[in-house]
């Protein structure tokens, strides 16, 4: 059988499980995460692969990139990506990577720029099934009403990334200002 070669990578929010296969970085998800075995097999399944412990030349790279985000020095990655999902998922996720740095959506919103306003629920499911967290920003979703809303890091985590890339927290603990 195949391997994905997996890391662990702790972060200032938060332990993140790194992925390879074939040098493409294919998980990069909150270890803690509620739906982490889900998620997992799905990767596994998709790439007929199982995780083994070890390194990837692409690890190297990704953490470094990581930690200039963390540290506000980088604003966009630039790694080779293997998001694996369904043909949907794979749209909903190449649309958060439009999503510039410090700029939010709703999933309304995600929805109308895939031509169909009524699907919002598939695109909230498609978001939270995101194994790429981070490099591909589902952070940046919120709520219409521009609250936070679940995330895989916690909402904490949520709430310091956004505020890492500028968007302003307002007086409501749960709530961004949108300005």
């Amino acid at each position: 059988m195949k391997k994905i070669h997996t890391q662990t990578f702790k972060t200032p929010f938060g332990d993140l499980i790194l992925g390879a296969f074939d040098n493409q970085l294919c998980l990069c998800d909150w270890k803690y995460r509620k739906m982490r075995k889900s998620i997992d097999a799905r990767i596994q399944a998709g790439l007929n692969a199982e995780f083994v412990e070890g390194d990837s030349p692409v690890f190297a790279d990704a953490i470094n990139q990581l930690k200039e985000y963390f540290e506000g020095k980088r604003k966009t990655f630039d790694l080779p990506l293997l998001p694996v999902g369904t043909p949907f998922q794979n749209q909903v996720w190449k649309a958060l990577l439009q999503i510039p740095f410090g700029k939010t959506a709703s999933y309304l919103e995600l929805s109308q720029q895939l031509g169909n306003p009524d699907a919002i629920r598939a695109v909230a499911s498609a978001n939270g099934a995101n194994a790429i967290s981070i490099i591909i920003p589902c952070h940046r979703i919120i709520g219409s009403d521009g609250s936070l809303v679940g995330y895989a890091g916690g909402l904490d985590a949520k709430k310091k990334l956004l505020l890492l890339e500028g968007v302003k927290a307002s007086a409501d603990k749960n709530q961004i200002a949108l300005f």
